[in-house]
């Protein structure tokens, strides 16, 4: 009964997480969400990944990366190769695992270097690091260089994406709360006052860029074999940038506001999708008023839970009163 009571909140979680893999799952067996919807939510799926991976680099450490789409590009690449070969679920799990060595290692590589810079010099030497990926993977033959990969297996499925999805999450969500994650919130804040008290800063860095980038090769795997084609173009800046704003927008620091504003781009993008070119301008227009009136992004530095949402409903109820 005690045990049971502990665990009350993580039990609802569970049950929650089970309706609604269960839910969604009935209605794209029974054609409710059709193909289009249905790759809408798919795509928010991937958003979500990206988007909670940069958290970790941007809003727990205060480290700004602009080359989060050249591991995205590792991962889609090493599962679009074993899937020509495999195309299974274990050809799918091979990929993964490939993606995840490589990026291991190049982004250590990058890591114990770059992250000694701050700033705009980080900014650049990211941006650089991913247009490095992408000009390597152009000129690899087995990645069939300009061309891309074509006629890739689509193994993806609702209970695979959800799944993936939410175990990126809890990762985050464990990283964040660990010993390692409240080191790079107190770099975050003050770098010099936490070396004084005894955190490796360079080390807690190397930490939080490196999970990120794994879980940012884990989404494009999960692009690769959503979206039957992977080309070097898709990997530029326009996609870290586009990563970006999903953790601008939800706040950064808030793992959860990343996950609501990977929803909120996905939805405003699907409305918008008929209005050809002015769809980008109306997409900018919603993201400068939202930065306008919400600078913070939409949690802020807090994660989406009952006290969060009465504390600033009663804080809008005050300044309405007064």
């Amino acid at each position: 009964m005690i045990l049971l009571k502990k665990h009350k909140k993580t039990l609802l979680y569970f049950v929650l997480w089970f309706i609604v893999l269960i839910g969604v799952n009935v209605l794209i067996d029974t054609r409710i969400i059709n193909p289009y919807y249905r790759s809408v939510l798919y795509g928010i799926g991937i958003n979500v990944i990206l988007g909670v991976s940069l958290n970790i680099i941007i809003g727990l450490s205060g480290q700004l990366s602009l080359g989060h789409g050249g591991f995205m590009s590792i991962g889609a690449y090493s599962t679009a190769i074993m899937l020509r070969s495999n195309p299974t679920l274990s050809g799918l799990a091979l990929g993964v695992g490939l993606g995840l060595m490589i990026s291991f290692v190049v982004s250590y590589m990058v890591a114990m270097p770059t992250l000694r810079l701050k700033g705009d010099y980080l900014a650049i030497a990211t941006l650089g690091v991913g247009e490095i990926i992408r000009i390597v993977i152009l000129n690899l033959n087995v990645t069939n260089g300009a061309s891309g990969i074509s006629n890739i297996k689509n193994l993806m499925s609702w209970p695979l994406m959800f799944i993936v999805a939410s175990l990126a999450v809890i990762l985050t969500l464990r990283f964040k709360y660990s010993k390692w994650g409240r080191a790079a919130i107190s770099i975050k804040e003050d770098e010099l006052a936490s070396e004084s008290m005894g955190v490796n800063v360079t080390r807690i860095k190397v930490i939080a860029f490196m999970f990120g980038a794994l879980l940012a090769a884990v989404a494009g795997a999960m692009y690769a074999t959503t979206y039957y084609v992977v080309k070097p173009e898709t990997f530029g800046i326009d996609m870290s940038i586009s990563i970006l704003i999903i953790v601008v927008l939800g706040g950064m620091g808030s793992l959860s506001g990343s996950m609501l504003a990977a929803v909120f781009v996905g939805v405003v993008n699907m409305f918008l999708q008929s209005f050809g070119q002015v769809r980008m301008l109306i997409y900018a227009l919603i993201l400068i008023l939202v930065m306008i009136f919400r600078p913070e992004g939409l949690l802020g530095l807090d994660e989406l839970s009952w006290s969060t949402i009465k504390k600033r409903l009663f804080k809008d109820a005050k300044v309405v009163k007064s």
